[in-house]
């Protein structure tokens, strides 16, 4: 089963060591680590709120995720070193695994030669991950609407509304002073009369107090970045690890992009298109800022072009896009070879009995299935994807939820189709991943208010992102309690 990939974290010695005040609180002693209100920016200008140019974003990223998931389903894990094993592969470890000389995507084997003592458990159930990674994401939502997820660990939220509250309230107070929470990146003094440093200055409050949160309530810990768009703040994110959160002030963004030693480490730079940059004679951030717009233009398309070079400037206009429930479910299982029909079924099946429990839980029926295949290739291993979608007939949706023998058979029928489409079975082949996605997901009219369904699908994210104060939650249960009652009565 392979997983979104984690980000590289460096090693460090305070894993899961706090210092005094909580371990979100790693606050390193910056230059301008406090800074006196303001109503300009550093040109005299009064600055409009809202502006893209002048929003603040969060970026959060979840120390070695999957690891800290089985630590809290098993304390007793949490001082020893431990992997997360997905068939032959460590996919990710703990930090006590990796001052051992553990990494990420180390054979099984290789882990237990230099770490005999290494536990293992295994990660091929992705349940335990998903609800866990759910609940970051909801308590996320209680201090903006905004959050938009990013794989099971990462999350971008717009806190420029709540920032905005914050300092209208600390001017209305007579406060004069508000000092950064965490690091600044490069440590750069705070302008005292610079709005935007002050905007971000409490930006950093603020994602402290979602990381406190997230150790308080859900006992994890993670990583954050505050900058002005989500290019940025993911950038700056990882620039102290683990447990630690860094701000990043307008004046360093050329700094931090700069530092990076390959374009493809651009978020938002993809495999394909780093290899068409490379073909041009482009490697460094620094050849792609300056390397002709029109030769660009005409190679890769006006549109990507332009978006790519603002990239490798640190400019990205994009909006954090609430991800609400997801658009699609699918599940995905990796081997080192499939090359039968009979083992195809027989991996589709397995497939289908997890989705179908997904879509049970998640009150909704999907309309489109796509089958997606890799094909063994020496040469190209990651990137030999191949998919095949179509509409689920209506006579078949209308059995989800009816038991999963009802709609198994149809279903693996469909996909066989598919597969049959992209792999000429009456010939040799050599597979290694099968992936099934249920889209196009669409809600019952039953799904109303005072339903199951309902609250099943909505009642946790909706009513958690909608009371907020200061960044404090005052959310009640009452509602959802009174519902329960009705239902088992």
């Amino acid at each position: 089963m392979e997983l979104p990939e984690e980000e590289e974290e460096e090693e460090e010695p305070d894993w899961l060591c706090p210092e005094p005040g909580g371990p979100w609180s790693h606050a390193a002693p910056a230059r301008g680590s406090s800074a006196t209100l303001g109503a300009q920016s550093g040109n005299g200008k009064t600055v409009p709120s809202g502006s893209t140019a002048h929003r603040v974003i969060v970026h959060t990223d979840l120390d070695c995720f999957y690891a800290q998931v089985e630590m809290i389903r098993n304390p007793e894990l949490r001082d020893r070193p431990l992997g997360v094993q997905q068939k032959y592969l460590v996919v990710t470890c703990n930090y006590e695994a990796r001052k051992l000389g553990i990494q990420k995507l180390m054979s099984v084997r290789d882990a237990k030669e230099k770490c005999p003592e290494l536990v293992l458990v295994n990660g091929e159930d992705l349940t335990q991950y998903r609800e866990m990674s759910y609940k970051v994401t909801e308590l996320l939502e209680e201090f903006s609407p905004l959050v938009e997820r990013l794989g099971f660990d990462e999350n971008f939220v717009d806190i420029t509304e709540l920032v905005e509250k914050r300092l209208a309230q600390l001017q209305r107070d007579g406060c004069s002073k508000v000092s950064v929470s965490g690091h600044v990146y490069n440590n750069q003094t705070v302008s005292l009369h610079d709005v935007m440093h002050i905007r971000l200055v409490i930006g950093s409050q603020i994602a402290a107090e979602m990381r406190e949160a997230m150790y308080n309530r859900l006992g994890l810990t993670g990583c954050a970045g505050v900058a002005s768009n989500k290019l940025l703040s993911k950038l700056v994110s990882g620039t102290f690890k683990p447990n630690q959160q860094t701000v990043l002030l307008p004046e360093s963004c050329q700094d931090l992009v700069g530092s990076l030693d390959h374009i493809r480490k651009v978020p938002g730079i993809g495999y394909k298109t780093t290899k068409r940059l490379e073909l041009l004679g482009l490697s460094s951030v620094r050849d792609l800022q300056t390397f002709s717009p029109v030769i660009l233009e005409k190679e890769l398309g006006v549109s990507v072009a332009q978006h790519i070079q603002k990239l490798s400037y640190g400019e990205d206009d994009s909006p954090v896009a609430s991800s609400g429930p997801p658009q699609s479910l699918s599940d995905e299982d990796s081997f080192k070879k499939c090359s039968s029909e009979v083992e195809v079924k027989k991996k589709m099946e397995e497939l289908l009995a997890n989705l179908l429990d997904r879509i049970s839980k998640d009150g909704r029926k999907p309309h489109t299935i796509r089958l997606t295949i890799r094909k063994f290739s020496s040469t190209n291993k990651w990137f030999s994807r191949e998919s095949r979608q179509c509409p689920i007939p209506s006579h078949v949706v209308q059995k989800f939820g009816t038991g999963t023998y009802d709609v198994v058979a149809p279903l693996v029928g469909i996909l066989m189709k598919l597969f049959r489409k992209m792999i000429k079975v009456e010939m040799p082949f050599h597979l290694t991943l099968l992936s099934v996605c249920f889209s196009n997901l669409k809600a019952l009219p039953s799904l109303a208010k005072g339903s199951i369904g309902f609250y099943v699908t909505r009642s946790s994210r909706s009513s958690s992102a909608s009371k907020v104060k200061n960044g404090r939650c005052s959310t009640r249960p009452s509602e959802l309690l009174q519902f329960c009652t009705r239902w088992k009565n």
